[in-house]
């Protein structure tokens, strides 16, 4: 019996397949000529040629067409379980018999087949279906099952691929919750601390200006240069290419690049490898593109005035840390407090900009405080001058001179011989950057002598117009203590001619009178013996031989200055308690402090004690400019034209390694106008041969005329007396 084909094959699979299904499909499928069961027209689309009967088995489940591998032994086509012995159209399973539709019956789903005359077809047993039939194979052994597949249930999987999302949302949401309440914060500190940038922040260093704010020392803009080793590439390579930039040699600049891990096991990220660099080199560098090489900001020390008051004002380090002198003595007051800023950023130091929004601290720097000295940088370089020619022409190994204003106590200029250029103190050694007037003690010898008198003086001792008998030596102990100018034996002396000729023996006699006690407490009162607290750092303290400890000879050698340590500046401040009426001042180097806001502190008043009753400082002083006045007196080459002035010579030794060194130490110390003084200056060098008178008091005249005319001192109005020598 022909049956009618639907118009293509896809349009019965679509009748099959729910959602392919079409109303008009549905219709179609109710048309005459076709078959009642649903699933005909895709079993047609999968069916073999007509003539071929299908195949099923009981329970099991057909999943494609009859292939021609399933004919009869006799080579024909194979015979269905439901199909007539003499080889009729097989007549499938749902089909009704003529002349009658189809009733179909379900069982497990399934259709069954029915018998002619309307009965269901009962099922048909193994072996069942004519002599000789065979049951059709199983397919892959699975248990067949009659009718189409089973569709599976789409709400079922929708339901187990719901849960199973479910649960992996839910785990995933625990660990969420786990790491943002628990391990959160050591993620983000881990995290965060990798990322982390910090960046010094230099304050910027107080300058030194002088008492009219010039600038001795100051800081200006330049960089530094640094490295992350981590981000070097080469160090070999970089270092050698930064050799020439920095002036540091390559094995030690690829030492710094290499990375090496620290104590803590972590490899640093930051190395210094230069600073104080000027900024056109750093842009130089920059320019290099050198991985894991950077520069920030910094400042670079100039001394404007190269080897300008160098003893005195020191100089730093290259991270601008004061290492002699004033720049070591006030330190903290001029290097301020470094600023930190630490940020997100980048990988890497070239790289490593500030992430926007990202973590951001900062700590601003605090700047330094300036100085501003009691120097007076015009003075302070003819002092340096001046002492210098003088010195060199001597071919002295070492002087100072000290300009002291004896009623403030303030430095006005304070030299050393040698100098050096501030700017590279390493091209010199450690000895030729001493500040020689603080630092060097010596022997003061005659110019200790006004110090005796002094005492003698305060103590009764000795008066104004009192006389000496002198011989040409006098002994002490072992040891025999004769005059420059011998007299003949008992040969009377006046006060003034005393000191005029510096005279050894008629100075022993008033020690005697005086003791050692009280010349001992008056060397103290003086500021001998003890540092003046000028605030330069290493001064040294000087020395003073106890009375305890004097043996035969000290009775003879402490009175004319020898046994006594002193240095320039204890020397220059004893003789401004003479030319201050008697009133001991402690010297001072700075005046103020200046504030970054501008806000200036004076330092405080400095100490300052009485030594000597006015007349009696009147009185020495008077002395002493018979010293420069009287002929063949040994201190007139320091006389100045046109202004009276007084001062004492002075040769003594200098002790090195415990034993007194070769050559002399010259020495003069003086003061002007002598009848009111304001400035004391006292020179002192060590020369190969010579006295205070040839050496160290030409360098005080010219010293003393230069200060008298910069501070515009009026000439003298009178005349120097006439000193009556000889009663």
């Amino acid at each position: 019996m022909s049956k009618r084909r639907s118009d293509s094959r896809l349009g019965e699979a679509r009748a099959y397949h729910p959602r392919g299904r079409t109303v008009r499909d549905q219709q179609s499928a109710g048309r005459a000529g076709r078959t009642g069961d649903p699933y005909r027209s895709v079993l047609q689309v999968f069916a073999e040629p007509a003539e071929v009967t299908r195949q099923r088995e009981e329970a099991g489940e057909r999943k494609g067409s009859a292939s021609n591998d399933s004919a009869g032994k006799s080579g024909g086509p194979a015979k269905s379980s439901g199909q007539a012995k003499t080889g009729g159209p097989a007549k499938s399973a749902g089909a009704a018999k003529p002349g009658g539709p189809a009733k179909p019956a379900r069982r497990g789903g399934s259709p069954v087949r029915s018998k002619p005359g309307g009965k269901p077809a009962s099922r048909s047993k193994p072996g069942a279906g004519g002599k000789g039939s065979k049951p059709a194979p199983r397919r892959g052994g699975q248990r067949g099952r009659s009718g189409p597949p089973r569709l599976a249930n789409s709400k079922q999987r929708l339901r187990l691929a719901t849960a199973l999302a479910m649960v992996m949302f839910s785990l995933i949401g625990l660990r969420l919750v786990e790491m943002q309440l628990t391990d959160g914060p050591a993620y983000a500190a881990s995290g965060l601390e990798n990322r982390l940038q910090k960046v010094t922040l230099p304050a910027s260093r107080g300058a030194i200006y002088d008492r009219e704010g010039n600038v001795l020392a100051i800081s200006t803009e330049a960089r530094y240069v640094f490295a992350d080793p981590s981000m070097v590439d080469d160090p070999e390579y970089t270092a050698e290419v930064l050799r020439p930039l920095l002036g540091i040699p390559a094995s030690e600049l690829a030492q710094r690049l290499t990375p090496e891990p620290g104590e803590d096991g972590t490899v640093s990220r930051f190395e210094w490898l230069a600073r104080g660099i000027e900024v056109a080199r750093a842009e130089e560098i920059m320019a290099l593109n050198l991985p894991g090489i950077g520069t920030g900001q910094d400042e670079q020390r100039i001394v404007p005035g190269h080897d300008l008051g160098a003893n005195l004002i020191g100089f730093t380090g290259t991270d601008l840390t004061g290492l002699e002198g004033l720049e070591a003595a006030y330190d903290e007051v001029l290097r301020g407090v470094d600023g930190e800023r630490e940020y997100e950023g980048g990988a890497g130091v070239s790289s490593g900009r500030q992430i926007p929004g990202g973590y951001l601290t900062e700590t601003p720097p605090k700047p330094g405080s300036d100085l501003r000295l009691t120097i007076d940088m015009d003075l302070q370089y003819e002092a340096q001058r001046i002492l210098a020619d003088q010195l060199r022409a001597v071919d002295a190994s070492f002087g100072a001179a000290v300009v002291l204003d004896p009623r403030s106590g303030e430095v006005l200029a304070q030299a050393s011989y040698p100098t050096y250029n501030a700017a590279d103190p390493q091209s010199v050694p450690p000895e030729e950057r001493v500040d020689a007037a603080t630092a060097t003690v010596f022997d003061p010898g005659s110019t200790h002598k006004p110090l005796v008198f002094g005492a003698a003086l305060e103590e009764g001792v000795i008066a104004p117009g009192d006389t000496l008998v002198v011989d040409p030596s006098t002994t002490r102990g072992d040891q025999s203590f004769q005059d420059t100018y011998p007299h003949a034996h008992g040969t009377e002396l006046t006060l003034p001619a005393v000191m005029a000729f510096s005279s050894n023996v008629g100075t022993i006699q008033v020690a005697d009178d005086l003791g050692s006690d009280q010349l001992y407490a008056y060397q103290q009162a003086f500021g001998l013996g003890q540092p003046t607290g000028v605030g330069m750092p290493g001064e040294a303290a000087g020395a003073l031989l106890p009375p305890s400890d004097w043996y035969g000879s000290s009775y003879g050698s402490v009175p004319i200055g020898h046994s006594v340590d002193v240095t320039t500046l204890q020397l220059a401040a004893a003789y401004g308690a003479i030319a201050n009426d008697g009133v001991w001042v402690q010297p001072r180097l700075v005046q103020s402090v200046v504030a970054p806001d501008g806000s200036e502190t004076v330092t405080g008043d400095p100490e300052s004690r009485r030594v000597l009753s006015d007349d009696n400082a009147a009185y020495v002083r008077e002395l002493l400019e018979a010293v420069v006045t009287v002929p063949n007196g040994t201190g007139v080459t320091a006389a100045v034209p046109d202004y009276r002035v007084g001062g004492k010579t002075g040769t003594g030794k200098v002790v090195e390694e415990g034993e007194y060194a070769d050559g002399d130490v010259a020495t003069f110390v003086g003061m002007a106008p002598i009848d009111h003084p304001r400035y004391v200056i006292a020179v002192v060098a060590h020369t190969p041969n010579g006295g205070g008178g040839a050496v160290a008091a030409p360098a005080f005249q010219e010293m003393m005329g230069f200060t008298l005319k910069h501070y515009r001192v009026p000439p003298a109005a009178t005349e120097p007396p006439t000193f009556e020598l000889y009663p």
